[in-house]
């Protein structure tokens, strides 16, 4: 190894250099490193510049990928022996997304592995710094505030912002909590419930004629949805709102709605504006920073790592391993046109349209092992067409703009190839979601079978949880066949913070359409609350077939533990549902077939009413044990337990205690004499939900 004394000089010496360490050693793992005080024309081969600083590591991982490329093109297209990119700690600010194709893979038996070196912390950061700020005053508000001549120049705008690793707010009205529509104009009866409004009339004083009121946006809540609502017009005569977008559906007197980005509103600590004329970035800190000092971030890419192959070729970005790496500061806003146009300022569901910070393409094998994504206007990490195999393990997500993990797509692929399949979630915490895009969920599975999502923790998100499907009603799927098991996923709707809820219509886990052999157990659900209505645990909406849901604790939903809206052919069993508000259980739209078989459960709460919605009877009740706190009796719809029982439900069920260890604490053990043993219940374990913990690598 006597070589790594020399000097190198320039990229072509250092090309030459990977070729001949290849060569020499064949079966040797080979270590590249990338250093923030690297340097692209030195070799990589040191983890630290050498004292004459004429070699050292690499400065950017664009170019340790590169070195990976010339290896495998050396040695005739294929690796022949395993390759680590090591990178250093510290933030590598990016100026387009790291791209990785098939020309960087490994095999199975020589991977590519790009880890974090040691204990440090290395960022791709898709941000930019922002310096120069100077101590000013706007409406008689002491702000700080940096000239950006990007902005003033049309070819930058950002609507995140990090100061000192924390997200800072746009200015808000209000501060907390939320406005309520006071009237929606140009609706009849006749108006379809999936038709939006471009204006609305808000209540006097809510909102005044602000000089760059037409710089803000209304997001306003409705049904399952947000819509963001650019400001175009504003009559305070008439408390008339305009604007250049209509919401996603019909709005609806009372729905919550916020201003969000008007310069008067700037007013504290932690919130800031950008104004586009000027390009001025105005911020009012939080106690104790210093803009002197502080590390302030604005997102310039929507996205940070691109893994882009082309499946219906054969050809796989494969047997690459992520290893500790963040991934930090991307941003995606509504393009001039989308899937549902330009006018809208919105989705149909899950914000399904804003893109991964990391996102992938023909990937397959590959891994995320122990990373981080956080400080994001996006959902975190996106594997689309033709992804299978792959496995997100150990990872944390949070300060989501979006949601958490995306897997598949909302379009059936015929072809197998471009199909995504067998991936895999496990131990990830994904949390802290929905900060731009409210309706946007934990963990995203479109038209994707086999997937196994297990040992996870999803919390506070203003939507769902868990959403598998895509398919609504009995048609075409592919989302058969998914494990979800072991997960811990609480505080959706209404976040631990007390903030919420804003949205209706949602589930710990929500499913649609045909998924024979998707299996849900072994999970934990709680806190989840909906707006107007749909807070339930575990959700089986439109055409959801043959899924089994079981051993599962669902408890604290604000409209019952179990939902069904419509469906065939599904098993809830073995399952503990406790303390909804309104109702224990809901099943919707009468249907002439076996909707589902409720047996085997424990049901406790303090309602009257346990099942709510369409009773029809195609379905099976029994063996359940069934218990109201307080006393007093239980209503199937308008059937008291007698009547329920005469139309042949729940013929060997029991009103019963079901002695719980301590149901107060929600500690929901049996005692030994509990009642539930008579009727074949099977005690399960539930301690060890969530991420494991893992011991480091």
């Amino acid at each position: 190894m006597r070589w790594l004394s020399f000097a190198v000089v320039g990229v072509a010496l250092s090309i030459f250099l990977e070729v001949s360490v290849v060569r020499a050693q064949k079966q040797s793992p080979v270590t590249f490193y990338v250093a923030v005080n690297g340097n692209d024309s030195w070799s990589g081969r040191l983890p630290s510049p050498n004292r004459t600083k004429t070699d050292g590591p690499f400065s950017t991982l664009k170019r340790a990928l590169e070195a990976v490329k010339n290896l495998k093109q050396q040695q005739g297209g294929t690796l022949r022996q395993p390759v680590t990119i090591y990178l250093r700690g510290g933030t590598y600010f990016l100026s387009e997304p790291i791209t990785v194709t098939p020309e960087h893979s490994g095999t199975e038996k020589f991977p590519v592995t790009i880890a974090a070196y040691r204990n440090e912390r290395p960022i791709l950061s898709g941000g930019r710094r922002l310096v120069g700020f100077k101590p000013t005053t706007v409406n008689g508000r002491k702000v700080w505030a940096a000239e950006i001549p990007e902005v003033r120049e049309g070819k930058w705008f950002f609507r995140q912002l990090w100061v000192n690793g924390k997200r800072a707010i746009r200015a808000r009205h209000p501060n907390k909590g939320y406005l309520q529509v006071a009237e929606v104009l140009d609706v009849t009866k006749e108006t379809p419930w999936n038709q939006g409004q471009w204006r609305f009339r808000f209540a006097s004083g809510d909102l005044k004629a602000w000089n760059t009121i037409t710089d803000a946006e209304i997001v306003v809540m409705n049904r399952w949805v947000e819509s963001r609502l650019p400001i175009v017009e504003f009559n305070e005569k008439e408390n008339i709102v305009r604007f250049g977008k209509r919401s996603v559906f019909r709005l609806d007197k009372g729905d919550p709605y916020y201003l969000e980005h008007c310069l008067e509103v700037l007013d504290a600590p932690g919130e800031w504006f950008l104004d586009k004329r000027t390009g001025m970035l105005y911020y009012m800190p939080r106690e104790g920073e210093d803009m002197k000092t502080a590390e302030v971030i604005a997102p310039v890419l929507t996205q940070i790592v691109r893994m882009v192959g082309e499946p219906k070729a054969g050809q796989w970005v494969e047997h690459i391993v992520w290893k500790g790496i963040t991934f930090s500061h991307a941003e995606w806003y509504f393009p001039e046109a989308s899937r549902r146009g330009r006018d809208v300022g919105g989705f149909a569901q899950a914000a399904v349209e804003v893109p991964g910070a990391v996102y992938g393409e023909g990937v397959r094998r590959c891994t995320f092992e122990n990373c981080t994504i956080e400080h994001v206007g996006t959902y975190g990490l996106e594997l689309a067409r033709g992804c299978h195999e792959n496995r997100i393990v150990g990872c944390t997500l949070r300060d989501l703009g979006a949601g958490g993990i995306k897997i598949g797509e909302t379009q059936i692929r015929s072809d197998e190839a471009e199909q995504t399949f067998g991936n895999e979630i496990s131990d990830c915490t994904i949390v802290d979601g929905g900060k731009m895009f409210h309706s946007a969920v934990g963990i995203w599975i479109g038209q994707s079978p086999n997937n196994r999502i297990i040992h996870n923790e999803i919390a506070d998100f203003y939507y769902t949880g868990i959403s598998i499907g895509w398919t609504w009603g009995y048609g075409n799927s592919l989302a058969g066949g998914n494990i979800v098991e072991f997960n811990h996923v609480h505080h959706i709707g209404k976040k631990s913070d007390g903030d919420g809820p804003i949205l209706s219509d949602m589930g710990g886990i929500y499913t649609l359409g045909i998924q024979h052999g998707t299996v849900i157990r072994n999970n934990l659900w709680h806190d989840i609350a909906g707006l107007r209505y749909g807070g339930w645990g575990i959700y089986f909406d439109e055409g959801s077939t043959g899924i089994i849901a079981e051993n599962n604790i669902v408890y604290n939903t604000t409209h019952g533990g179990f939902h069904q809206h419509y469906g065939r052919e599904n098993i809830v069993r073995n399952n503990i549902f406790a303390y909804a508000r309104d109702h224990q259980l809901q099943a919707s739209r009468p249907e002439n077939h076996l909707r589902f078989r409720f047996i085997g459960n424990i049901v406790i709460g303090r309602t009257e009413q346990w099942l709510a919605g369409g009773i029809d009877f195609n379905f099976e009740f029994d063996r359940n044990l069934y218990w109201r706190e307080g006393g007093g009796p239980i209503k199937f719809g308008n059937l008291s337990w007698e009547e329920w029982r005469a139309k042949g439900m729940d013929k060997n069920s029991i009103i019963a205690d079901p002695q719980f260890v301590a149901p107060e604490k929600f500690d929901f053990r049996l005692k030994p004499t509990s009642p539930a043993f008579k009727l074949g219940f099977k005690p399960f374990d539930l301690s060890k939900v969530g991420p494991r913990k893992r011991r480091p690598r």
